[in-house]
């Protein structure tokens, strides 16, 4: 399989375990500290991967200069967005419980919602393609923790759109859009960025590190910490542990 084709339908895959996540969540009651916990297992791997693979691969490529530059635009442009999109009703996209904004409280909440979700799905992505540039093939590592951490992104916001009253169609239609987005996303890492120079290369791992670490802050721990407080650290830890004892595998 030629190398744009296989980055492309990695990020399909990662990005189809949304709609897997969401599928169990609309059709079977989840227990909402089951989906926090796996919500934590989530964010762990996801820091593993974004420290081992994506940080210290810019590192290696391009050096520490570059790459803290990508790691505090990236940091700093998800940020900016998603407070942009909080004032919309995007705010709490990833919450389980009754803090997702209904549209009829909020016209423009569904718009927000769904651009969001997108937010955060496409440099993971990205990053996807990339690995193929950076350590000639497919970053296992990374793959697994984007697919392992969008389950749990599928499951605690479908929870929280179905309770604010969002319909199939959309819930299906977002993360099917999403899903084939993450395939582009993941597409154009590889193309746009084949022949980089190091630097290049290494400004887009860090920035996608830094969105992701953003991410992770801002959406994916609050929903954990809320419904299983008292094991969100030790969850977390496990799923550092586990990507981190990929990343060793030879």
């Amino acid at each position: 399989m030629p190398e744009w084709l296989a980055a492309g339908t990695a990020g399909l895959v990662a990005g189809g375990a949304l709609l897997l996540g969401s599928a169990v969540a609309w059709f079977i009651s989840v227990p909402a500290r089951l989906v926090a916990a796996i919500m934590a297992f989530g964010a762990g791997v996801l820091i593993s991967a974004l420290t081992f693979e994506l940080a210290q691969e810019a590192v290696e490529v391009g050096g520490l200069a570059y790459t803290c530059l990508g790691f505090l635009v990236g940091a700093v442009v998800y940020v900016g967005l998603n407070i942009l999109l909080a004032r919309y009703g995007g705010r709490h996209r990833k919450r389980s419980g009754g803090q997702v904004a209904a549209e009829a409280d909020q016209k423009s909440s569904g718009g927000a919602i769904a651009i969001g979700a997108l937010l955060d799905g496409i440099p993971e992505s990205m990053v996807l393609g990339l690995s193929f540039l950076t350590g000639g093939g497919l970053s296992l590592p990374v793959f697994a923790a984007v697919f392992i951490s969008n389950v749990p992104e599928g499951l605690s916001s479908t929870a929280g759109w179905k309770k604010a009253g969002r319909g199939p169609l959309y819930v299906f239609g977002i993360w099917g859009a999403i899903a084939l987005a993450s395939g582009l996303a993941a597409l154009a890492g590889y193309l746009l960025l084949d022949g980089a120079a190091p630097g290049t290369l290494a400004v887009v791992n860090g920035l996608a590190a830094g969105a992701i670490l953003a991410m992770i802050t801002d959406t994916m721990i609050p929903e954990a910490f809320e419904r299983a407080s008292l094991y969100t650290g030790l969850i977390a830890t496990l799923g550092f542990l586990a990507a981190f004892s990929l990343h060793q595998l030879p």
